[in-house]
């Protein structure tokens, strides 16, 4: 392609360890033309972030790369590194999925945007600050002037994603590189991201290269698609052909795998297992040197809700809606006002030594199945860990029961000596779901447990899950920003937005007929495709 921004041509990259070399890439070829977006899709562990990084050498000491990788015509495999330095951040800019791994949680964002500018264009004082302001309102940051100052922690999601976006544009590129930028938002905040990345690419005239496992993001955003498997590109052409035609059997796959069908009905009779009534949880804002309470956030405000055995409650909402905090509260794992019932009974005000004794039969599993599994502990180790703390029934063999409900989740039990790392995403979320399930609970608390992973990982974990309530009754509620997971899951729906339960009722009703405007506004964003379609 004569236009061409980025060639690579037969890509290897290769990775040292212990003598032997693994290879990651083999023998990628693609082109990104001038205005161009080019997505490359696939699963975890298909080559495409180290494609990406390999584009400007940022792949570490232990990578063997050969091939070609030309930009603008200048060859970038085996560039001299004072080359590199100048492509990389001022022709070529990156934005990475998890903005917080990128941005210096110690300095203000005026600082880390100057430095760019500085670094590349001599920009300092009042020039530098001018332009920090200009960059922050391109990318939607409101009162930029008074956000300068602010540091990463005090933003949300999007808000840190746009300065990733800021940081970016600073120089001018030619070539922009989005690594999954928009996987950790919630659906709203992900459309604007995506939008505004389009508006851009538009208005600067930038190509595009997009990193993603997420195919509704590739119709709505890419002019062409790379497909990755196992490091190398099994299909490529335009979006539209690619979506209305796919050749290769594992593009059929990815364009298949998406959470479907709906939950097994409810049986008439099937008992309440929880339920509250104007449930709220309001923090107080201390000031002062004496502390004193000048205002609440008011993080759930007069929740009222019941789950059934055997049915799951989906609870929606954007990030800081309340939706993990309603759910905390239930498990009175934080404090609260109103009436929480289990089991009939209202444990509201319970002391700590009387919940003890429902504790084994209300579970959670978490959103990052790498963050909530010990680094040095056992897989055995990990799910019998409750069955020590609950105690055993006399007789009980606990390496058989890890065995049984490793089974019952889709691992080998032979693998229940090896540690975490040594598991793939979806594995881990399969074992953190083994550790709840061997307790035999009643509620189980599942706060984001799809949202981590590749889209054929949370198809199959859908299914286990609705395998497991099938077999056991069990009543979920399930937590998510995810509408599609959601809607192929849930019985019931509540959606949340600012503390307040703005709209409640059955899943179907609420996905076909919602009468909530943000609820209209969280459906658009999750299913409406925009460009090729």
């Amino acid at each position: 392609m004569s236009d061409a921004v980025l060639q690579v041509r037969n890509l290897r990259v290769g990775f040292r360890q212990d003598g032997q070399v693994t290879e990651a890439v083999k023998g990628v070829s693609f082109d990104v033309a001038q205005g161009e977006t080019v997505a490359l899709v696939g699963e975890s562990g298909s080559g495409k972030s180290v494609t990406a990084l390999s584009t400007v050498s940022l792949l570490p000491d232990s990578a063997e790369v050969s091939g070609s990788i030309t930009y603008a015509g200048t060859e970038m495999v085996g560039a001299p590194e004072r080359d590199l330095r100048r492509v990389r951040g001022n022709d070529v800019s990156f934005i990475f999925q998890e903005p917080m791994t990128s941005l210096n949680p110690l300095h203000p964002l005026e600082k880390q945007i100057t430095e760019s500018l500085t670094l590349h264009q001599g920009l300092t004082g009042d020039a530098a600050r001018a332009r920090v302001i200009e960059l922050l309102e391109k990318v939607g940051i409101r009162d930029a002037e008074s956000r300068l100052g602010a540091y990463p922690h005090q933003l949300s999601g999007g808000q840190r994603q746009r300065v990733m976006i800021a940081m970016a544009l600073a120089n001018g590129p030619d070539l922009l590189i989005a690594d999954e930028p928009t996987t950790a938002l919630d659906v709203t905040i992900q459309a604007q991201i995506l939008d505004l990345l389009a508006d851009l690419k538009e208005a600067e005239g930038m190509s595009l290269l997009f990193i993603t496992h997420d195919l509704t993001i590739v119709r709505r955003i890419a002019d062409r698609v790379c497909v990755m498997q196992g490091g190398e590109i099994v299909e490529t052409g335009p979006t539209a052909e690619i979506f209305a035609n796919p050749q290769h059997p594992y593009t059929r796959k990815l364009l298949a795998a998406e959470p479907s069908g709906q939950p097994d009905p409810v049986p008439e009779d099937a008992p309440v297992v929880a339920e509250t009534d104007s449930l709220k949880v309001w923090f107080p804002i201390q000031r002062g040197i004496l502390r004193r309470t000048v205002g609440h956030v008011k993080a759930v405000n007069n929740a009222t809700l019941n789950v059934r055995a055997g049915e799951t409650l989906g609870v929606v909402g954007e990030s800081g809606s309340g939706k993990t905090t309603l759910a905390l509260a239930i498990l009175r794992l934080i404090s609260s006002e109103g009436r929480i019932v289990y089991a009939g009974e209202n444990i509201q005000g319970w002391k700590s030594r009387d919940l003890r004794r429902l504790r084994k039969d209300m579970q959670v599993v978490f959103q990052d199945p790498y963050g909530s599994l010990s680094p040095r502990m056992t897989i055995a180790q990990i799910i019998a860990e409750g069955l020590g703390v609950h105690g055993l029934e006399p007789g009980a063999d606990p390496r058989r029961m890890v065995a049984e409900i490793l089974v019952e989740v889709g691992l080998d039990p032979a693998m229940m000596d090896r540690y975490p790392h040594e598991f793939s995403g979806g594995q881990r979320q399969r074992i953190a779901i083994a550790r709840a399930m061997i307790l035999r609970p009643k509620l189980v608390v599942l706060d984001e447990p799809t949202s981590a992973l590749d889209m054929t990982v949370q198809v199959q974990i859908v299914e286990l899950l609705r395998a497991l309530q099938r077999k056991y009754g069990l009543a979920y509620i399930f937590i998510s920003h995810d509408l599609k997971v959601v809607r192929a899951l849930s019985h019931k729906v509540i959606v949340m937005r600012q503390g307040d339960v703005v709209e409640m009722g059955e899943g179907r009703q609420i996905f076909e007929r919602p009468r909530s405007d943000y609820t209209k506004q969280l459906l658009a964003a999750a299913f409406m495709d925009r460009g090729a379609a």
